[in-house]
């Protein structure tokens, strides 16, 4: 009996003992390699937006840093007529503005409804590091910012005054104005540039993420979609990774879209795969009506894989890593 349990135990002992020998090589040849450090973000046009992060990157400022002037970019442009200065107004001519940051380790912060001041993701920012709050809305948004520092000036520009003016005539609301003042420009489905999305992750595999957005041309006064509401469009998470959303954002929002796509994630999908099956909700949610939407998300996972899907056709994303810049033609469920 002696025998027994000796032999008994030291056969139990050494179990766990070979599959801690076993168990690294196993895992080790389960996980992908790094690929970063890395800057996506949506549409084309903002390859401009991730040149200025990927320079950031390469002088190893902080992803925070990062996510703010690669977004300053297109804010400043006033040729981009749905980011900061430039932005289409609502129905009222007024310009309003919405942009959030989030980082990996949960701090986030986010301005919704802002008038007058240009770089709403910097003030996102500032809600993040400088109050103990996530979201700052409206007079109260516009307050905090004018009391740090910036400045307010008129986001109206002619050219957005002009499209607005244009728009009253018959003063019908569609979600999808933006694609369709942009088709009489461009050739081909789809061919908008919508809501400015931006993930970093640095060489030591830090995430953050940014969202900044003047909203659906045109919109009711006081209408905020789903780019500055964290886990909308917009969700990090360390362990898993990142993604954000762009298009009409009620349809994200209802589906919590940036945290669905990073909850795929943690369970192992692709980047490409778990966006995909996040756009599969909304189609199952609304049925025939999501034919005539466009929605898009990007997602970057904790290795730096990188990838898109979208709604309709001709949803653009942009990756810059060690690689190369590439914009991507992102698969999409309706032709």
């Amino acid at each position: 009996m002696h025998m027994y349990n000796r032999r008994r135990f030291l056969s139990a002992g050494a179990l766990p003992f070979l599959s801690m020998l076993i168990r690294p090589f196993w895992e080790t040849a389960s996980i992908p390699s790094k690929n970063y450090p890395m800057v996506v973000c949506t549409w084309a046009p903002n390859t401009k937006a991730a040149v200025a992060g990927w320079e950031l990157l390469q002088q190893n400022a902080s992803v925070v840093d990062v996510v703010e002037a690669a977004i300053k970019v297109p804010e400043a442009d006033p040729s981009d007529v749905s980011v900061g200065y430039g932005g289409l107004p609502d129905r009222d001519g007024k310009v309003t503005l919405d942009a959030c940051m989030m980082t990996g380790k949960g701090d986030c912060g986010a301005v919704l409804f802002l008038e007058g001041i240009k770089h709403s993701i910097s003030v996102a920012k500032a809600v993040m590091q400088k109050t103990p709050h996530v979201q700052l809305v409206g007079e109260g948004a516009l307050q905090f910012a004018l009391a740090e520092g910036f400045s307010q000036e008129n986001l109206l520009t002619p050219q957005a005054e002009e499209m607005w003016r244009q728009w009253l005539k018959d003063a019908q609301y569609d979600p999808m104005t933006i694609p369709k003042l942009l088709q009489q420009k461009e050739k081909g489905a789809m061919p908008n540039h919508d809501t400015i999305g931006l993930l970093a992750i640095d060489k030591n595999g830090n995430l953050a993420g940014g969202c900044s957005t003047s909203g659906m041309a045109f919109k009711m006064r006081g209408r905020v979609g789903d780019s500055p509401i964290i886990g909308a469009g917009l969700f990090v998470d360390q362990d898993a990774g990142a993604a954000t959303a762009t298009g009409v954002g009620e349809e994200v929002v209802r589906i919590c879209g940036s945290h669905t796509v990073v909850e795929y994630l943690r369970q192992g999908l692709s980047p490409e795969a778990a966006c995909k099956k996040t756009v599969e909700r909304i189609i199952k949610k609304r049925g025939v009506a999501a034919k005539e939407l466009q929605v898009g998300f990007i997602a970057v996972d904790k290795w730096g894989r990188a990838g898109g899907y979208a709604l309709q056709k001709g949803f653009t994303y942009v990756v810059r890593n060690t690689a190369g810049m590439q914009v991507i033609h992102a698969k999409y469920f309706y032709a």
